[in-house]
């Protein structure tokens, strides 16, 4: 059921998805194309928000707190899996994999070497933020408006 506070959290987690994509790029090696990135990245974040925040608005602030983290946590697995598994796809359709596993395998492998490029402070201190600020406004959203 569509709420304000599904709203505010897909927006709120979309932004925060848009603001970390573009501190991420610059990270990356520099001949990487990233294609639909960002807009891969605020899909992901809509997703999350309107399905794993939303519908748990309305509970406190610690709860909201708690709520901003998670959402942030799922919106980073995410798009770390969906990122990994796009890059192995591309290096399977030029033969680098022996077999299914292998490649199935790969993304785990990909995902966590993403993950390393970007444990910067910057961006966990964005990400941070992003979380707090995230939960309260869902938050205040589910209690203003009903």
């Amino acid at each position: 059921m569509p709420t304000a506070a599904r709203l505010v959290a897909a927006l709120c987690l979309a932004v925060l998805a848009y603001v970390v994509s573009g501190m991420v790029m610059p990270l990356m090696p520099e001949n990487t194309d990233f294609g639909y990135f960002i807009p891969i990245n605020i899909g992901l974040g809509l997703l999350v928000g309107w399905v794993a925040m939303g519908k748990r608005a309305g509970r406190g602030t610690t709860a909201a707190i708690n709520n901003g983290l998670t959402g942030v946590f799922l919106l980073m697995l995410w798009g770390i899996g969906v990122q990994a598994t796009n890059e192995m796809v591309r290096l399977a359709m030029r033969n680098r994999y022996d077999g299914p596993l292998e490649a199935l395998t790969a993304i785990f492998e990909i995902g966590a070497e993403y993950a390393l490029i970007i444990a910067t402070v910057p961006i966990g201190v964005v990400l941070l933020i992003g979380a707090v600020v995230s939960g309260l406004l869902t938050e205040f959203a589910g209690n203003r408006w009903r």
